[in-house]
């Protein structure tokens, strides 16, 4: 009998961009396709976070807020630096809750250019290389808040169903390029955002921090959040070659909350 060979890693000579990945999702992502073989470039806001990534990868960091358009115009000339991208991992985004009273413009103008604007813009950006390659890789970490409805989230839910609609429409687009696209939509993960919203609940109801906690565990059957490292696990899946099949959809990661 022959003995097993040991595969390479799936994704070596690959080029990652993940944005967002200073902590949280972005920081498990990052890791993952670094273990799996990928060159890493991570970006966000925080230097520290940043750097704190880029060396653990061994890849590439670039502090950016994408908030600013300018500012993410220069990001992707420094990414074409460093070399073509080849998958491109939408994790930045932010949340904030309010009824709709309180729901300000400027509330409603961040949702939407973080949570849906930029991964189009970074898509657009950088999917050309990649169908000219004729292999390619997005993945949008997006909600399940992107497929239901939450109360006090209208600006949140919908920046978060746009960026699952510009996900579907563009898989019609790409269908024959080697360019695949996808939509990851966790719960509730144990990250700084989950942290910020346990903090609101206690501020709000006058809960203490183990009840808000445990509010939201409640609402997935499985009465836990999602950790970092199952989503990523999903982004790493969804990279690989045998996933090329799956295009256009939305992976739900939030123990059975949302069933379509």
């Amino acid at each position: 009998m022959e003995p097993v060979s040991t595969p390479p890693s799936p994704l070596t000579g690959k080029l990652a961009l993940v944005t967002g990945g200073g902590r949280g999702i972005g920081l498990a992502v990052a890791l993952r396709l670094a273990r799996d073989g990928a060159r890493v470039i991570v970006t966000g806001r925080t230097t520290s976070d940043v750097e704190s990534t880029a060396a653990a990868v061994r890849g590439h960091g670039l502090t950016c807020d994408l908030s600013d358009r300018a500012a993410t115009d220069a990001l992707v000339e420094s990414v074409r630096a460093i070399g073509r991208v080849d998958i491109l991992i939408n994790t930045a985004g932010i949340a904030e809750s309010a009824p709709l009273a309180e729901t300000s413009d400027a509330m409603w103008d961040r949702m939407m250019e973080l949570n849906a604007t930029v991964p189009f813009r970074l898509t657009r950006a950088l999917v050309p290389a990649m169908t000219a390659a004729g292999w390619g890789r997005v993945i949008t970490i997006a909600s399940n808040a992107g497929l239901t409805g939450y109360g006090y989230t209208s600006a949140y839910c919908a920046a978060k169903h746009a960026a699952v609609g510009m996900t579907r429409a563009l898989a019609v687009d790409l269908g024959r390029t080697g360019v695949t696209i996808n939509a990851v939509c966790p719960g509730w993960v144990a990250t700084r955002m989950a942290d910020e919203a346990i903090s609101r609940i206690a501020a709000r109801t006058g809960r203490d921090a183990t009840s808000a906690r445990a509010a939201l565990e409640s609402m997935s059957p499985q009465r836990r959040l999602v950790e970092p490292e199952e989503v990523a696990a999903a982004v790493a899946m969804l990279c690989g070659e045998h996933a090329r099949g799956i295009h256009g959809q939305t992976i739900v990661i939030d123990g059975g909350q949302v069933l379509k």
